[in-house]
C-alpha cells in the first residue's frame, strides 16, 4: 500500500480515518506496553537463585529497556523521516511483539533481558504515532490532536494493568503472550487499513551520522542558560518516580504480599488519578496558583508520597500504599504540566520542538539511572531507604526550581513589558 495522506489532501474522510486507526493503535500498543507491569517481578523471580536480588534485577531490566530506547530513539525518528512512517511503524511493532514474546516463554534470566533489549530498542513507535499526526494535521490543529492521542495513551496506560493482572490468575506468561498478539494484530490491521502519511518529496533525502547519536540531544540540553536549572528539576523529579515504578511491586509482594493481580489494580489506581487531574483538575489549579507555586506545592507532595509508600516498610496496611499512590499521581500529574509550561514558557516558538526534545532525552535518562539506583538502594538498605532517597531527590528538584526562580520573574517581568510597549505602540498607531 502506498497511498499517502497528508495534511494537503482534499479527502478529509481519509484524514479522519487515518486519524482515528491512529488512536485505535495507540490504544492497543499502550495496552500491550502496560499489560505486563505487575507481572515482571514474580516472572523474574521464578529465575532468581537468590530472591533477595529481585529488586537489583527488575532494576536492571527496567534500566536495560531505558538504555536501548535512549539509543535507538533518536534513529527510529530519523529513519521515518527518511523512509515513511509505516514501515517504521512495523519494525517498532513487530519487534515490541517478539520482546514480550521471548520475556513470556522465558527459559533462563538472560532471556528476559534479552526480551527488553529487544523491546527497548524498537520502543519508540509513539514518537513515529505523532510524527503520523504532524503529518496529516495543519500545525493549527496539532495540539488538539496530540491531547487527543494523549488520552488514547492515558486509557491504554489505565486498561493494560488491570488486564494483565486478571491474565496472571491463568499464569504469568499469559499477559505477555496477549501484549506480543495484541502488538501483532495492530500491526496487521494497520497494514491494511493505514496509508502513508510522509510523502516522497517530503522526506529528507539522506541521514546524517550525528543524528543517530543518542547523546546529541543530552549534550544539548542544557545549551540553555535560562532553563539549566529547570531542565535540572525536571530530570531529578525524573530520577525519583523511576524509583518507586521500579521497587513499586516489589514492596508490595514483600511487604502486603500482593499477587500480580492486585499490583495490576495498584497500578490502574495510580492511572486513573492521573487522568482525573490531567483532564479534570489541572486547568483548575493552574488557573488558581499558576505555574511557579503549582510546580512548588506539588514538589513538596510528591516528596511526602515517597515517604508515605516507604512507611510501609514499618507499617503494612493497604491504606499506606492507597493513600500514598493517590497522593503521588495527582501532585506528579501537576509537576508534569507545572514544570512543561515553565519551561515552554522560557524559549521563543522556533525552539519549542528542540525543547521538547532535550526534555524527553532527559526523562529518558531518568529511566536509566532511577531503576538502577531504586533497585540497588531497596537490596542493600531496605524499602524505606529506597523510598526516603526518591524523597530527597524531590527535595533536590526544590532546590532547583526555587534557583530558578529569579530567571522567571525576570522572564516574566520582560514578556510583560514588551505587552505593555506593543500595546502602547498599537494604541498610538490609532490615535
Amino acid at each position: 500500500m502506498n497511498t499517502s495522506v497528508g495534511p494537503t489532501t482534499s479527502n478529509t474522510s481519509v484524514r479522519r480515518t487515518s486519524f482515528v486507526l491512529i488512536l485505535v493503535i495507540t490504544l492497543l500498543n499502550t495496552m500491550g506496553m502496560t499489560i505486563i507491569i505487575p507481572l515482571v517481578p514474580f516472572l523474574t523471580l521464578q529465575y532468581l537463585a537468590h530472591p533477595t536480588n529481585l529488586a537489583v534485577i527488575v532494576g536492571w531490566l527496567t534500566a536495560a529497556y531505558g538504555i536501548c530506547q535512549l539509543i535507538a530513539a533518536p534513529g527510529l525518528g530519523a529513519l521515518s523521516d527518511r523512509f515513511g512512517r509505516r514501515p517504521i511503524l512495523f519494525i517498532c511493532l513487530l519487534g515490541s511483539a517478539f520482546g514480550y514474546l521471548i520475556f513470556g516463554l522465558g527459559g533462563a534470566l538472560w532471556l528476559l533481558f534479552l526480551g527488553r533489549i529487544i523491546d527497548g530498542l524498537t520502543g519508540g513507535n509513539i514518537s513515529v504515532l505523532f510524527g503520523y499526526i504532524a503529518d496529516i494535521t495543519e500545525p493549527k490543529d496539532r495540539g488538539k490532536y496530540f491531547g487527543r492521542l494523549g488520552v488514547a495513551a492515558g486509557v491504554g496506560s489505565l486498561i493494560g494493568p488491570a488486564f494483565g493482572g486478571l491474565l496472571a490468575t491463568i499464569n504469568y506468561r499469559a499477559p505477555f503472550l496477549a501484549a506480543a498478539g495484541l502488538l501483532l494484530l495492530t500491526l496487521v490491521g494497520g497494514y491494511f487499513l493505514l496509508p502513508e502519511s510522509l510523502d516522497k518529496e517530503h522526506r529528507i533525502p539522506s541521514i546524517a551520522v550525528s543524528e543517530l547519536n543518542p547523546l546529541k540531544q543530552l549534550a544539548s540540553a542544557f545549551r540553555w542558560a535560562n532553563l539549566r536549572w529547570l531542565l535540572l528539576a525536571w530530570f531529578l523529579y525524573a530520577f525519583a518516580s523511576y524509583i518507586l515504578q521500579t521497587t513499586i511491586a516489589v514492596l508490595t509482594k514483600d511487604r502486603l504480599g500482593f499477587n500480580a493481580t492486585q499490583v495490576g489494580l495498584v497500578v490502574t489506581l495510580v492511572g486513573a488519578v492521573d487522568i482525573l487531574v490531567q483532564g479534570v483538575l489541572v486547568g483548575w489549579f493552574l488557573a488558581m496558583l499558576g505555574n511557579i507555586k503549582l510546580g512548588l506545592i506539588a514538589l513538596v507532595l510528591v516528596g511526602i508520597s515517597y515517604l508515605v509508600l516507604g512507611s510501609i516498610a514499618f507499617f503494612a496496611t493497604p491504606l499506606l500504599l492507597i493513600v500514598g499512590l493517590v497522593l503521588f499521581a495527582g501532585s506528579g500529574s501537576l509537576v508534569e504540566n507545572a514544570l512543561r509550561g515553565l519551561i515552554s514558557e522560557m524559549v521563543g516558538r522556533h525552539e519549542q520542538g528542540r525543547v521538547s526534545g532535550a526534555t524527553q532525552s532527559l526523562q529518558s535518562l531518568g529511566g536509566v539511572v532511577g531503576p538502577l539506583v531504586g533497585g540497588f538502594v531497596y537490596t542493600v538498605w531496605g524499602p524505606f531507604q529506597a523510598y526516603a532517597s526518591a524523597s530527597f531527590i524531590i527535595v533536590l528538584a526544590i532546590v532547583c526550581l526555587w534557583i530558578a526562580l529569579p530567571l522567571l520573574q525576570r522572564h516574566k517581568a520582560k514578556e510583560q513589558t514588551l505587552s505593555e510597549q506593543e500595546a502602547a505602540l498599537l494604541s498610538s498607531e490609532e490615535d
